[in-house]
């Protein structure tokens, strides 16, 4: 077998191992990216049909950290998109009816979203006591915090929209780490959101200006740019079989092709793939790491005619629990992004399963579009649905939910990383779910490797 000279071995070629590469060889270091499947990108795919634009994985993320936008700024064959101001709006079904969410004073005192006894309640939470459970679900703290009514039709769907998953059991701190530091540190999130708003800015903090965001012509134009600056000649894609053996920054790693030894060794894959690629580690650490429960969600992408009545001029529609339907959610990219659809055409990105109904997955295509029919109807008092294209994608390991057995998780990947110098464990298994959030672990990974040499 042929020996490769190479500083880094990065396994998996979703956005996490491939911004961790780039990071790299931006700073002069030989990289080699390892992917099993055909294709780069991981979760994310762009496709263009019929004049439609639209995404079969992760549709828009957040721009939470600086990093992301200077990853743009260094990729000059992809451009950031940021959403219209439409984007801003976000719809709640309540009752069968799709309400927007409040976006100041006045629309907060009359929304019908939450109850009076709520809506006066506000004014006493910064005066209301801190929690003493540092494992507080996210469903407990907003409670506690803002009311019953707040979290059944505020942050109930929020969470649905994020992680697909169950508030009663996803636990603040991991999940919601600077929601969690208000109350943390300063008692209170109106208190703390205001202290934060007074807090002095440098012109690289400013970059973070949460604003939802894509890349022109979708996604996938952010996977080309990152493949064509790594150098396809460094990544391996339709490789079936990883061996990891070694010592401390002397780890040999054979692939199916070739052989390598390298000082620093990282990988961006799920959890549920460690046992495989680690096992000389000890059992206990390895079932701590992957103690993680994955929410498996169901996309559905259509593009259709913007019917009279249809109300898209929004982010999306989110379904609270209690309104127990089968779908969590619906995303308007269309509405978000310009170039998305022909003109007087709407695609919408349907999400189904999550942790409320994982059996969703498992149904077949022609029971999924009729559960997809019955919601679009009966959201938007449709009498017929005219598909111009409807697709279907599956993700039985869509998103990681940071529940209790997080703090045993994180610490056990500290201790991993301490017994076997060289590896860094990344991707969504720690440090949030979200495109921005791998986007800065990328580059947090990125220079740890470099202080180490």
């Amino acid at each position: 077998m042929k020996e490769k000279q190479t500083d880094v071995v990065i396994i998996g070629a979703g956005l996490t191992g491939l911004a961790t590469a780039f990071f790299l060889k931006e700073k002069g270091k030989r990289v080699l990216v390892v992917e099993r499947s055909a294709q780069a990108g991981g979760a994310i795919r762009t496709y263009r049909e019929q004049g439609y634009i639209f995404e079969s994985g992760p549709n828009t993320g957040s721009v939470s950290h600086p990093e992301i936008v200077e990853l743009f700024e260094k990729l000059p064959s992809c451009r950031l998109q940021t959403a219209r101001p439409e984007a801003n709006r976000r719809l709640i079904c309540k009752k069968g009816k799709l309400r927007a969410l409040p976006d100041g004073l006045l629309s907060a005192c009359f929304t019908p979203l939450f109850s009076w006894k709520d809506k006066f309640g506000i004014f006493l939470e910064p005066f209301r006591k801190k929690g003493i459970d540092p494992d507080e679900s996210i469903a407990s703290l907003a409670k506690r915090r803002l009311g019953a009514s707040m979290l059944n039709y505020a942050v109930d769907p929020f969470i649905s929209g994020i992680y697909a998953g169950d508030p009663q059991k996803i636990v603040t701190r991991y999940a919601l780490p600077k929601l969690y530091a208000l109350e943390e540190n300063y008692g209170s999130f109106i208190r703390g959101a205001i202290r934060k708003a007074k807090e002095p800015k440098t012109e690289r903090d400013r970059k973070a200006t949460k604003k939802v965001f894509s890349a022109e012509g979708g996604l996938g134009t952010l996977i080309d740019a990152l493949v064509q600056a790594i150098g396809q000649e460094n990544i391996i894609l339709n490789n079936s079989s990883i061996q990891i053996s070694g010592e401390a920054y002397r780890w040999h790693v054979q692939l199916d092709q070739q052989e390598l030894t390298v000082p620093h060794l990282i990988t961006t894959s799920g959890a549920h793939t460690l046992p495989a690629l680690f096992p000389f580690a000890p059992d206990r650490l390895l079932q701590s790491i992957n103690n993680l429960r994955y929410a498996k969600v169901v996309q559905v992408s259509v593009g259709m005619p913007q019917f009279p009545g249809m109300d898209t001029q929004a982010f999306g529609a989110l379904i609270p629990s209690l309104e127990r339907r089968k779908i969590l959610g619906i995303l308007y990219p269309s509405s978000c992004f310009d170039g998305r659809s022909p003109e007087g055409k709407v695609v919408l990105s349907i999400f189904m399963g999550g942790i409320r109904h994982p059996e969703i997955i498992d149904l077949p295509d022609e029971a999924i579009r009729a559960l997809v029919d019955k919601e679009l109807k009966d959201l938007y008092k449709l009498d017929e649905l005219l598909y111009d294209y409807f697709r279907i994608f599956r993700h039985p390991y869509a998103i990681p939910q940071y529940e209790k057995s997080t703090g045993e998780r994180l610490q056990a990947v500290e201790e991993f990383q301490q017994m076997y110098p060289g590896i860094i464990l990344g991707g969504n298994l720690r440090d949030g779910v979200g495109m921005g959030h791998r986007i800065k672990q990328a580059a947090e990974m990125a220079a740890a490797v470099c202080k180490e040499d």
